[in-house]
């Protein structure tokens, strides 16, 4: 296959909304085989039937013609572990923000997986240097041949939610990931019809570094009632153009990755300004989510 990505299969882990837009714009846009797995087989099919919504849509809008979306539905199939993913030449992992889950992740696919496999992971706040740390073979160390080729290929894919609508896609480089990787990784990203701006491997990397202490505020702002939650939207709306407030988006978002993006900041820089507010961390102690739960700083009736 001629393409400068050199994907002739693509991998995802994880179904749930960001793992289904990336297979989606993997099989529509760059059009290459995808292989799907969630450890959840309730996750793979409510993710499947969300994949063939997607495809409708685009169909009844003239985006895709009925050809086009029963061979994109077609490129997708699943794997029931990692050990499925072998024939992949890139696999993007698209699970919750928790480091360790990610690092045990990214192990066995070091362990299963020729060493010229590009493992990507779809973080929006994690170290990427400390993922790809996870990958050197049990026995070698850092400095070892083996150890330098496997960490090499680790990759940030930092693709915005909803995946087939948003353009963007940040591309962040572990201390260790090469040069190849990170041009075959930007090409995959740009045949998935994206735009790729590139980050340091910094927490929240330009994106969440920008728009989680903004978020954190507006929190801040209500927690000590300086206005109401519709007055705090209504001024970014309205004021600065934005197509939805700061608390509506966190609710978009879901207050628990909020949370759990804005810890990894503070964590990882120490700076107080980082700090999740009290309000937020409450919220997200009553379970209450945002969209997803039914109940954020909004409530969203069930449909």
């Amino acid at each position: 296959m001629s393409i400068s990505h050199g994907i002739r299969r693509a991998g995802v882990i994880g179904a749930g909304q960001m793992g289904l837009g990336i297979a989606f714009v993997s099989a529509v846009h760059a059009k290459v085989p995808v292989l799907l797995h969630d450890r959840s087989s309730a996750q793979i099919k409510s993710g499947l039937s969300f994949f063939d919504k997607l495809l409708a849509k685009d169909v009844s809008k003239g985006k895709l013609t009925s050809e086009a979306a029963k061979e994109a539905r077609d490129r997708v199939a699943v794997v029931d572990d990692l050990k499925g993913f072998k024939d992949a030449d890139l696999v993007v992992e698209a699970v919750s923000e928790n480091l360790a889950v990610k690092q045990g992740i990214f192990r066995t696919l070091s362990a299963e997986l020729s060493p010229k496999t590009i493992l990507a992971t779809n973080t929006s706040s994690i170290s990427i240097t400390k993922i790809a740390a996870s990958t050197i073979p049990e026995g070698k160390t850092a400095a070892d041949p083996e150890g330098k080729e496997s960490a090499s290929r680790v990759v940030g894919l930092h693709f915005f939610n909803p995946v087939p609508v948003m353009k963007l896609v940040e591309l962040i480089a572990a201390a260790q990931t090469s040069e190849e990787t990170l041009n075959r990784a930007r090409a995959y990203a740009s045949a998935c019809g994206k735009e790729v701006t590139y980050s340091k491997d910094v927490p929240g990397f330009v994106a969440n570094g920008l728009l989680m202490p903004f978020i954190n505020e507006a929190i801040l702002m209500l927690e000590k009632g300086i206005a109401t939650r519709e007055d705090i939207d209504k001024t970014l709306k309205l004021g600065m153009n934005h197509p939805m407030g700061p608390l509506q988006l966190a609710d978009f978002i879901g207050l628990d990755t909020c949370l759990a993006i804005q810890q990894t900041i503070h964590n990882g820089t120490g700076d107080s300004k980082y700090r999740p507010s009290v309000l937020l961390e409450r919220m997200v102690d009553a379970q209450w989510y945002g969209k997803k739960s039914g109940k954020g700083f909004y409530d969203y009736p069930s449909e």
